[in-house]
């Protein structure tokens, strides 16, 4: 029989109380129960009627949980994560204190062996948030990247870090010129060059899109910086390219906040050393050339350059890249608010025909349990061909073949905005 999980809970006065495993569940509902839609980067239960199939709750294990860990699926190797509350949501600073003595609601770096032990862990100072950890290159050396700072409604402001093999702070990088990292891309490339994507507020006419005239809007900027020098070498604004009514989630603007038309998640390059880049609020992903900063194609959203195949739907997707010189991999999150979905999450894998224009769906990869992540998630591929999944918002971690067998699958006690698999040191 499962032995029932212990964690604490804080009680009127201060007290504390031990709460069993199914306590814990019923206490995390509570919790979370009276929080409304906040847009971004976020995790909460809905307290009304869902408009159509629920994405999966955020919260429900105590501790980090494997369920499944087969042998001969990467041994020996370490999972990549950030945790915490702060992390996965963007919550009212009420609730936010009070959900802060539930486990896992600390912001911190996490290295994990793959029965869940940690060997690793990193909090960055009281109000400052952590998320994107994970294993890269720079220089020839594999090194430790994540992004720190404080977490706007959907984005961040603060810098990328690269540390070594002992855990020390090696660079500190921002866009320059005035911009600071977002939460969401922090790439390093074989060159020495880092991907950032950056947030900030200008004034637009917002009408086109059921807004103000004098609104404010979030441009999203992927920058591309020299990490040795610090120095800019390429800039590209959303705004300056992308018409707002591309966006697939109008809103009119709410006094004090900025609408976020575009939500820029993630920039990648591409077999051409382009600029590969997903925004989820155009469910589109669009390459871009880094010497004119023209659009080159766009795939899916209002727009698209390739005639979609059979099976192509993705929406609100996160993480874009690659996998071989004619095949984009994405992660389809298939919604992007806590109430309602177009379907499960999954990861796709799409042949591009550069000729003909056309996209084929190689293969869909979804968990077996149909989960649905409103926000986050992402795709890893792993030299031997398998793939580790991580599942956002629904609070999984999970690795497939090839073949899509499940190899590994983890659930977390809140989500994580991306995961990776790789040997350390």
């Amino acid at each position: 029989m499962d032995t029932p999980r212990r964690v604490q809970e804080t009680g009127p006065g201060g007290c504390q109380r031990i709460l069993t495993k199914a306590g814990y569940l019923l206490a995390v509902r509570k919790l979370l129960r009276p929080l409304s839609v906040v847009a971004g980067v976020c995790a909460v239960l809905p307290a009304t009627a869902l408009a159509g199939p629920p994405p999966t709750l955020t919260a429900g294990v105590a501790a980090y949980t494997v369920d499944v860990n087969v042998p001969d699926g990467n041994p020996g190797t370490k999972v990549f994560y950030s945790e915490g509350l702060s992390a996965a949501a963007v919550l009212p600073k009420a609730l936010a204190e009070a959900a802060s003595v539930l486990p896992g609601a600390k912001p911190a770096n996490v290295i994990a062996d793959k029965d869940g032990h940690v060997v690793w862990r990193y909090e960055p100072p009281a109000g400052q948030d952590v998320s994107n950890f994970r294993t890269q290159t720079y220089q020839g050396h594999k090194v430790l990247t994540w992004w720190q700072g404080t977490t706007g409604i959907g984005h961040g402001s603060g810098a990328d870090y690269i540390a070594d093999e002992h855990y020390d702070i090696i660079a500190t990088l921002t866009p320059g010129e005035g911009y600071t990292s977002d939460v969401h891309e922090f790439r390093l490339t074989p060159d020495g060059r880092a991907l950032i994507t950056s947030y900030r507020e200008v004034p637009a006419d917002l009408t086109a899109i059921g807004g103000p005239a004098d609104g404010t809007v979030l441009d999203t900027v992927a920058s591309i910086v020299d990490v040795a020098s610090g120095n800019v070498l390429f800039r590209w604004s959303a705004l300056d390219h992308v018409p707002l009514t591309d966006t697939r989630v109008p809103k009119p603007q709410t006094p004090g906040s900025a609408t976020d038309p575009y939500h820029m998640n993630s920039i990648a390059l591409d077999p051409q050393g382009n600029l590969v880049i997903s925004m989820r609020d155009t469910s589109t992903v669009y390459d871009v050339d880094v010497h004119t900063g023209d659009i080159r194609w766009q795939l899916g959203g209002a727009h698209s350059t390739f005639e979609l195949g059979p099976g192509i739907g993705f929406a609100y997707q996160h993480d874009a890249e690659f996998a071989d010189d004619t095949t984009l991999r994405l992660f389809a999150n298939n919604s992007a608010e806590p109430t309602s979905s177009l379907g499960p999450s999954s990861v796709e894998w799409i042949h591009l025909d550069f000729a003909a224009r056309r996209a084929a769906l190689v293969r869909d990869q979804p968990h077996p349990q149909q989960l649905t992540a409103y926000a986050m998630g992402n795709a890893q591929g792993l030299p031997d061909g398998s793939t580790l999944v991580g599942w956002g918002t629904a609070s999984h971690i999970s690795e497939f073949s090839a073949s899509g067998q499940m190899l590994y699958d983890a659930r977390l006690p809140s989500g994580t905005y991306r995961a990776y698999l790789d040997a350390w040191p």
